[in-house]
């Protein structure tokens, strides 16, 4: 039998999450954690990159509500959301709609609704995607394809949109790449340039080896850092913190005598 999808719940109601983890172990989902606020949703997230699918409670208690929460799980890697909320008006879901939800539950949620919910948000990973032919080439980029999202790269420069045009920047002078919600912002040492794409998906574009991940929201230019510690790093004046998961692969960077 196929293992059961693991999905993270995230519910400051005790009582609710313990009855809503009981009825999704019953319908054949793994829960693989529950989170009663957005900084210990994260946490569990980062902890568990199986995690398929995520359902989250709109009103949270702490620092970040639901949707809040929602952003800064998707921004490290997109995953079907599915909001569970007591809160129905229409300016809390105009809210909502702004991270893609899969689906929108009112509570208290019933087993069909939830069933009928999971069922359409997961599908698309319980089956594998079509393979590309071998012989699929990259499409070559056109005036209709340019967005502001798209990054061009020439040699050891990058073109990237600003404002209605794209300019250049050497790779040389990028500094770092902060997460901003759904944005990345990246800096040189005159500019700081927002690009519509998560900090993963930047970092998978820019074929820069001299960008290093340091944190789950920062990625610096090796070459440009002034000092570290443990916790931090110092570049062109600014002070990142330096994630212990990352620490190691940060280390590989430096030749030790």
């Amino acid at each position: 039998m196929p293992a059961p999808i693991p999905l993270l719940l995230i519910e400051d109601e005790a009582v609710l999450a313990l009855d809503l983890r009981a009825t999704l172990q019953a319908e054949g989902y793994a829960v693989v954690g529950i989170a009663p606020n957005g900084p210990r949703a994260l946490e569990l997230f980062e902890q568990h990159p199986e995690i398929a699918g995520v359902l989250c409670d709109i009103h949270l208690q702490g620092p970040w509500n639901g949707i809040e929460t929602a952003r800064r799980l998707l921004a490290l890697r997109p995953v079907p959301l599915i909001y569970l909320t007591a809160l129905s008006d229409q300016a809390t879901l105009d809210q909502a709609l702004t991270t893609g939800p899969a689906a929108y539950l009112p509570k208290p949620v019933s087993t069909a609704s939830l069933r009928a919910a999971l069922a359409l948000a997961l599908h698309s990973i319980a089956r594998p995607a079509p393979a590309a032919p071998p012989t699929a080439a990259l499409p070559e980029p056109t005036a209709d394809a340019l967005t502001r999202d798209t990054i061009l790269q020439l040699d050891d420069h990058v073109f990237i949109k600003d404002s209605h045009q794209f300019v250049r920047i050497p790779l040389a002078d990028i500094l770092l790449l902060e997460a901003d919600n759904t944005y990345t912002a990246l800096r040189t040492p005159t500019r700081r340039y927002a690009l519509r794409l998560t900090l993963g998906a930047v970092l998978e574009r820019l074929h820069f080896a001299q960008l290093v991940r340091v944190h789950r929201s920062f990625a610096v230019n090796i070459q440009r850092i002034e000092s570290f510690s443990e916790t931090e790093a110092t570049v062109a004046g600014q002070t990142v913190p330096l994630g212990r998961q990352y620490r190691e692969a940060f280390l590989k960077q430096f030749l030790f005598r």
